[in-house]
């Protein structure tokens, strides 16, 4: 009748309720049921509606019941609503029982018993204790169960039903007022109420149900003799007492838990003055967003790098990858010809192989190293500054390398070098003095850098000098005095033909050995020709740059076309092709990089930064610590307490 209507399914003698159901009561225009997990509606208005409702419920409890078993713990919900109704959540459970009948689970008793326990042992729940009035008093085993769990009462309703059958038995009108006056049971609750669950006809509506309680309750010889009090009486009142209960409860347990996150919130704002006094109290999502922001502020100047700076970059790293190739394997090979026609043709194949097969792609992978050295460059300023927080670092890191790492550089641009390198590295027309001076000075610098690397490894291969010895009080290994030996020997080979070659033929590794051996030197071949291979090319290098001396005023010859009078100078025209493909390829990836890949890599900043913001555990990793985890409590437990004031304000207000 809370529900105002007869929802539940109702038996002659036998065991209805199996397992729990849970019907959750609020107020709304249209009468109607629903279960938890469909959605259909019944119209509680209908009766047809209605049988249908108790049908399904027996369904869904029997279907509950497990092989073997009476009751199941499975819990059946539905949700009432309908206009008067109060609100409140209701738990219908199986009845205890005494005795264990055929056709019973042997565990049945046991079972009910753990379940009402279970159920009524939550602090948070009201007991209605269901005591049938056509029952002796002392027959009664629910009430001791009760009493167990809820010694005080603080929370249990006493319900006496079928009243109308328990006056009209009784030889003792005053049993009905003691049980009512809590003074018969030895128990203790919150209210005694009495109620009339209809005649007992199964076809009864409510309607009927609720006209009978009240002529009933109107025609009592204990309610007109005074016995009864009007407000222990009727099944509406039961439902006003048990919402007023409820609600009661919600607000002291609100009113508690709003307390205890106060004082929550207090300690934890005292910690966070404490260790924080100067910082903002921001969340794990607010630091992310500001990471965000600086980030972003970070990729936007790399727009503001100067062409200038660009181009210095990316020449400088890109000469760093190609010096060797560019020394070892075509100007070495090629200085080695036999006159200036073999010279060209084997720098123009080679050039040409090399633009063709593996230029292009070297430099493109050079452009992206520059833009992640920049990139780099301009984070690490950027967290030098007085205003930056330390706590961002692992987030701008983190975002730094996922976008370099999905960075890659566009098809077409790696082509457009290509073609750009190929035809520049094809024109041997220097077209002034000017820049025939520029080729002299680069080949001349990149000659004395690797004299150095070659002077290095003489020493190392021979020792210390003689002032080193008598300075630095070093001296010479045995290994190290027969290179200084050996080293004499191909000295005056060199001396003898400047021009030798680049190899030394077994007539010459003999007589070096054999000379050494009259100095009590005894060596192999590998050796004469591991001191041969330094000494040559410090030999060859310093050729090369008294060349470069000689054609630093070739451009008149090379304008004219080279002749015999004139110094052969087409190693300068090398160097100036090498040089100008530095030049051009340094302009062509600078123009790319603004152009295009800033752009780009700005894209995929935002893209990795949008998936890093969805990804809770990735901002976990990279957002830890006190600072973080109190400031992500802080906002909690504000929440909470502003939501909990704003429910106790509600209730109040609906009071």
């Amino acid at each position: 009748m809370v529900a105002q209507a007869r929802i539940f399914p109702r038996g002659s003698g036998e065991m209805m309720t199996r397992s729990p159901v849970k019907v959750t009561l609020s107020e709304g225009p249209q009468h109607v049921a629903q279960f938890k997990d469909s959605d259909r509606q019944f119209d509680l208005t209908q009766e047809k509606e209605l049988v249908s409702l108790r049908q399904e419920i027996e369904l869904r409890m029997k279907n509950s019941v497990k092989d073997g078993q009476t009751v199941s713990s499975d819990v059946i919900s539905l949700s009432v609503r309908g206009p008067g109704i109060q609100r409140m959540v209701l738990v219908d459970l199986p009845g205890i029982i005494s005795t264990v009948t055929s056709g019973m689970a042997a565990d049945t008793k046991e079972s009910i018993h753990d379940m009402l326990t279970h159920y009524m042992s939550n602090p948070n729940a009201i007991i209605l204790c269901i005591q049938d009035g056509a029952i002796d008093a002392e027959r009664s085993i629910v009430t001791e169960l009760v009493s167990d769990i809820d010694k005080e009462g603080k929370r249990t309703i006493f319900v006496l039903t079928k009243v109308d059958l328990a006056e009209k038995a009784s030889t003792n009108p005053n049993r009905i007022k003691q049980i009512l006056d809590g003074k018969l049971f030895p128990m203790k609750a919150l209210g005694y109420f009495a109620v009339v669950t209809g005649k007992g006809n199964l076809n009864d509506s409510i309607d009927d149900i609720r006209k009978y309680e009240q002529e009933f309750f109107r025609g009592s010889e204990l309610f007109r003799s005074g016995s009864l009090k009007p407000s222990q009486l009727t099944t509406q009142n039961l439902s006003f007492a048990v919402s007023d209960i409820f609600w009661q409860m919600v607000r002291g347990s609100i009113e508690q838990q709003a307390d205890t996150y106060k004082a929550s919130r207090f300690n934890l704002e005292t910690e966070w003055k404490n260790n924080f006094p100067r910082l903002r109290e921001l969340d794990r999502d607010e630091l992310f967003d500001k990471a965000r922001g600086e980030l972003l502020d970070v990729t936007m100047a790399l727009g503001e790098i100067t062409p200038k700076h660009w181009e210095d970059a990316i020449s400088k790293l890109l000469w760093k990858r190609v010096s060797n190739h560019v020394f070892k394997n075509i100007y070495l090979p090629a200085a080695h010809s036999e006159d200036a026609g073999a010279f060209n043709t084997r720098v123009d194949i080679e050039l040409r192989n090399w633009a063709e097969q593996q230029l292009s792609k070297l430099s493109v992978e050079v452009g992206l190293q520059t833009l992640q050295n920049e990139f780099g460059t301009l984070v690490e300023q950027d967290s030098k500054k007085n205003d930056h927080d330390v706590i961002y670092d692992d987030v701008i890191s983190c975002v730094q390398t996922e976008s370099l790492s999905r960075h890659s550089w566009l098809p077409s641009n790696k082509e457009n070098l290509r073609v750009i390198q190929f035809n520049t590295l094809e024109d041997r027309s220097v077209h002034d003095k000017q820049q025939w001076d520029a080729a002299v000075q680069f080949m001349e610098g990149i000659l004395q850098e690797k004299m150095k690397e070659v002077d290095k490894n003489i020493n190392e291969l021979t020792g210390p000098s003689t002032t080193e010895k008598w300075v630095y009080w070093k001296s010479q290994s045995q290994e190290q005095n027969d290179r200084c030996k050996t080293k004499e020997e191909l000295d005056k080979i060199i001396q003898s033909d400047v021009k030798h070659k680049d190899t030394l033929t077994p007539d010459e590794v003999t007589t070096v050995r054999r000379n050494l051996f009259m100095k009590n030197v005894e060596v192999d071949d590998k050796f004469v020709q591991e001191t041969w291979n330094p000494i040559y090319r410090k030999h060859f290098l310093q050729r090369s740059l008294n060349l470069a001396q000689e054609c630093r005023k070739g451009f008149f010859h090379y304008q004219r076309g080279f002749n015999e009078t004139g110094p052969q100078c087409h190693d300068i025209v090398l160097f100036w092709r090498i040089q100008r493909m530095l030049h051009l390829t340094s302009n062509a990836l600078r123009q790319q990089i603004v152009n295009t890949e800033v752009r780009r890599l700005e894209k995929e900043v935002k893209e990795v930064l949008d998936d890093f913001m969805e990804d809770e555990k990735k901002k976990k990793k990279l957002l830890y610590g006190r600072r973080v985890e109190l400031a992500e409590e802080l906002k909690r437990v504000r929440r909470i307490q502003e939501k909990l004031e704003d429910f106790i304000a509600a209730l109040n207000k609906e009071k």
